[in-house]
């Protein structure tokens, strides 16, 4: 499934989730990243309930990989 979404700070990302490996690839501002393996209930809530600035925040941990 994909989907776009935007920051309060009108920061694009777009999203990517893969069902089977429960991971989430990212695209903001020409760069990619792919997020660590997610538990059930932390993937399905990212796919439900997270927005713009939540994906902002993530991008802030360590729980990613940078994607070239």
């Amino acid at each position: 499934m994909k989907n776009s979404t935007l920051s309060i700070t009108g920061k694009q990302f777009k999203l990517s989730f893969n069902q089977s490996k429960r991971t989430v690839t990212i695209w903001s501002n020409g760069s990619k990243y792919r997020s660590q393996q997610m538990d059930k209930q932390e993937f399905a809530s990212a796919q439900r309930d997270w927005t713009g600035n939540d994906w902002q925040q993530f991008l802030r941990t360590n729980e990613y990989s940078v994607i070239k």
